[in-house]
């Protein structure tokens, strides 16, 4: 094995480490490490969580004394600024005594971007920067993203029809999609920092848009998201499932300035944190919305609709990937409810193009995805 393949094959490794961080690690990156040395994996790590050690450092640790002169593989350059919860990792690289450093891809975090692999390098150690590049960015897309535009990634999530509708004219909706797409969600959902509806869903469906597990969906997952409901004149019900049992799972209602303070306050009795933001034709500012979640850390966040925010959200260019779970159904009717609403575009030439589309099957359904 030469060594451009060597270095991939463990690079790729130390992505799979990575992963294991997805849902977890935000707002940081996800990120693994191995040390290698003559062949042999010595030590490995993955980080976790804000505040526990970074992957590099983990893998160091378990390598212990053996690390001199071995090769350090980790899929973002170590870090070398003050200003984070952990203390820097190129001191601790430095001191392993490995001579040899290969790095996926550089963070662009401006207090990083590149100084850390100087650092190494002028230290003495070989570095090797680029290896499995693009399957680090696609890895951590959201968090590029999120450093990048100082908002959350934003991915379009619905259950539709073939022929493109989510609920019928009075509102039914469940279920749409196989219960295999609708676990399948729920995954998703536990990997997201916010999940993100508009009130006319909370009026129709009812929904909890808590992440559940277990063969029935009815046990909460480990890790919940932040539930944001966009309610411009605090409409939502106060017996609404999104709106109780905030010790497990917190909800924040966005608002205008329009909204009765009695509704305010009744909100805040149940622990639901009511945000008021600038209005846009009577409306919530989402930009003004998606800039105060990405202030609060949201690097991730899935918007499950219904059609006028998804329509609000796409004519703000709010969306970033876009992913649909098609039901092998035809549901029919003008007044049925399709995934984006608002106004048609006058032409063709209007109509939004998605890159990278990929499609696979779920049980009896089809997912279509793609980026914007």
């Amino acid at each position: 094995m030469t060594n451009s393949h060597q270095d991939y094959h463990y690079m790729s490794l130390a992505l799979r480490l990575a992963a294991k961080g997805r849902g977890t690690a935000s707002p940081n990156p996800m990120v693994g490490a191995l040390v290698v040395k003559q062949g042999r994996i010595i030590g490995q790590g993955f980080h976790l969580r804000p505040g526990l050690p970074h992957a590099e450092v983990l893998a160091l640790r378990q390598a212990g004394s053996r690390a001199r002169g071995a090769t350090l593989y980790v899929t973002l350059e170590p870090c070398c600024h003050l200003r984070k919860r952990t203390p820097p990792c190129v001191p601790d690289v430095l001191r392993s005594g490995v001579s040899r450093v290969v790095i996926a891809m550089t963070d662009p975090n401006p207090s990083v971007k590149g100084k850390g692999a100087a650092a190494l390098r002028r230290a003495g150690l070989s570095v090797r920067v680029g290896v499995a590049r693009s399957e680090a960015e696609e890895l951590n897309r959201a968090y590029l993203h999120w450093i990048k535009t100082k908002c959350p990634y934003v991915i379009l999530k619905a259950g539709m029809t073939l022929d493109g509708q989510i609920a019928t004219a009075s509102g039914d909706s469940k279920w749409i999609t196989s219960k295999k797409s609708r676990a399948e969600v729920h995954r998703l959902r536990g990997q997201m920092d916010a999940v993100l509806v508009g009130v006319g869903t909370v009026l129709a469906d009812d929904p909890a848009l808590t992440a559940r597990t277990g063969p029935h969906l009815r046990k909460l997952a480990s890790r919940q998201p932040l539930r944001v409901v966009v309610d411009s004149s605090l409409r939502s019900p106060l017996k609404a499932q999104i709106l109780s049992r905030q010790t497990q799972a917190k909800t924040l209602v966005a608002t205008t300035d329009s909204a009765e303070a009695s509704r305010r306050q009744e909100l805040v009795k149940r622990g639901v944190e009511v945000l008021t933001l600038p209005s846009l034709r009577g409306k919530v500012s989402l930009p003004a919305l998606m800039r105060e979640l990405g202030q609060r850390g949201v690097t991730a966040l899935l918007l499950e609709g219904g059609g006028e925010l998804h329509a609000a959200m796409l004519k703000a260019n709010l969306v970033q990937h876009v992913r649909l779970y098609v039901a092998p159904a035809l549901l029919g009717g003008v007044d049925a409810k399709g995934v984006i609403g608002g106004k048609s575009p006058a032409s063709l030439a209007s109509a939004l193009r998605l890159r990278n589309v990929k499609a696979r099957s779920i049980g009896e359904d089809l997912v279509l995805e793609g980026d914007l």
